[in-house]
């Protein structure tokens, strides 16, 4: 079963998130503060993790931040926050995915269904194997990554780009394509998404990220891996 840690300090949707959920197979665990929701993410590793931001002790994008030193576990947003500077700075922390609130249950379940994907999953149809360019080596087997000899810790959705890129390394990836790979089927128009997410692999894994030697971005099209 897949354990879901839910952190809101709304009672009422803690419970209703917690019996829709468990109805649908989730074992789930919930935490109404940042503090709870850290100590509960520590001790149960939960395998996804869904975050309010409008936390009573700590914002949202500290506890994310929080989170990553000790967990690569998907993390989706849950706020009734609609600026795009917080959802970017929700992602630039190391979030995985964003729902605005109001939501439907049917939406979150199928967020959470396409994040386990993208953590546990491997492209189908790929043989593993290491790539070298340069300075980088991705091992597509074992879902790392190398700079200069040293592993890179990425979250669940910049692993899931960087390995589709890489995999079909020198072809033209389409934006479609890489939001079908990432958030399923469901036609998704957030584009801007996938430009801060390819703006933290580059600043995690370029030389000089403003010019890019690995991720190529096809204006209008798309993006490119070059070894």
């Amino acid at each position: 079963m897949t354990d879901v840690l839910i952190v809101d300090d709304d009672t009422h949707l803690l419970r209703a998130l917690r019996i829709n959920l468990t109805a649908r197979g989730y074992t789930v665990v919930t935490a109404a503060d940042g503090r709870t929701a850290l100590r509960a993410a520590a001790e149960r590793q939960p395998d996804v993790v869904v975050l309010d931001l409008g936390l009573p002790d700590l914002d949202g994008t500290d506890v994310i931040t929080e989170l990553r030193t000790f967990t690569q576990a998907p993390i989706i947003v849950l706020s009734a926050r609609t600026d795009s500077g917080d959802k970017v700075q929700a992602l630039d922390r190391g979030a995985d995915d964003y729902v605005t609130k109001p939501f439907g249950v049917e939406e979150l379940a199928a967020r959470l269904r396409a994040a386990v994907r993208r953590a546990t999953a491997t492209v189908a149809g790929g043989e593993d194997m290491s790539l070298d360019a340069g300075n980088l080596t991705i091992d597509l087997g074992a879902k790392i990554v190398y700079r200069d000899g040293q592993q890179v810790r990425l979250t669940p959705t910049e692993w899931s780009i960087l390995e589709l890129l890489a995999r079909n390394h020198g072809k033209l990836v389409s934006r479609s394509q890489l939001l079908h790979h990432i958030w399923g089927p469901a036609e998704r128009k957030e584009t801007s998404y996938l430009r801060v997410y390819l703006a933290q692999l580059r600043r995690k894994l370029e030389d000089d990220p403003a010019h890019p030697r690995h991720l190529v971005t096809e204006a209008g099209l798309g993006y490119r891996f070059r070894a």
